[in-house]
């Protein structure tokens, strides 16, 4: 069985990198989220075990003197992480996986897993970003300042990726989206081991 690709995408917060991921999802077959663990209390409309994995920090803690993370990170003094095994099941059955995670994150599965394939989501103005943030409603004047600073450092780490999508139009990036899997998906090292049928035939 041809091992699954592991899609690595972050954008700052506000960019709509979670509705694209979730369209996504939704029109691709055997395409998944990697549902993350997390320390952050639930938001209103979270479904644990769907949207993350809330645990408590001594629990988090308990996991990555473990070594069941394939990256974790602090943010906004809350650590996030992915499981190793979520995500090592996942691909072994053939099945594509996404993995929602910042800079940070990204790095460190890169040089665990070099064969990933990277993509950063970009607002199309800060303008917009800050719009975005404030329509949510949830926080301060102080948080969305501070959210806006840890926007931009995020996304100084854009050349880090192999692909970058602008969320302005929103079914133009999730077009460009669904290409760049579907460009994967035809790449010969994902195709010669479903072709070796026909291939043998047309060679013979």
């Amino acid at each position: 069985m041809t091992r699954g690709m592991l899609y690595v995408i972050s954008a700052p917060s506000g960019a709509g990198k979670t509705s694209l991921v979730n369209a996504l999802c939704d029109s691709a077959l055997d395409l998944a989220v990697s549902v993350s663990h997390t320390t952050r209390r639930q938001r209103p409309g979270e479904v644990p075990g769907r949207d993350y994995c809330f645990v408590e920090k001594p629990e988090f803690e308990k996991m990555i003197a473990d070594g069941a993370f394939l990256e974790y990170a602090s943010v906004f003094d809350n650590y996030y992480g992915t499981a190793r095994a979520t995500v090592e099941s996942m691909l072994a059955t053939g099945r594509d996986a996404i993995l929602e995670i910042d800079w940070q994150g990204a790095r460190q599965v890169r040089e665990l897993i070099p064969e990933c394939r990277s993509v950063f989501i970009l607002p199309p103005s800060r303008a917009a970003l800050e719009q975005r943030l404030r329509s949510r409603q949830q926080d301060s004047e102080a948080v969305i300042a501070r959210r806006m600073q840890a926007a931009i450092s995020e996304m100084s780490h854009y050349a880090e990726y192999d692909y970058l999508v602008v969320n302005d139009d929103f079914e133009l990036a999730l077009g460009q989206l669904r290409c760049i899997v579907q460009a994967q998906r035809l790449s010969s090292g994902r195709q010669i081991p479903q072709l070796e049928r026909l291939l043998a035939g047309l060679l013979a």
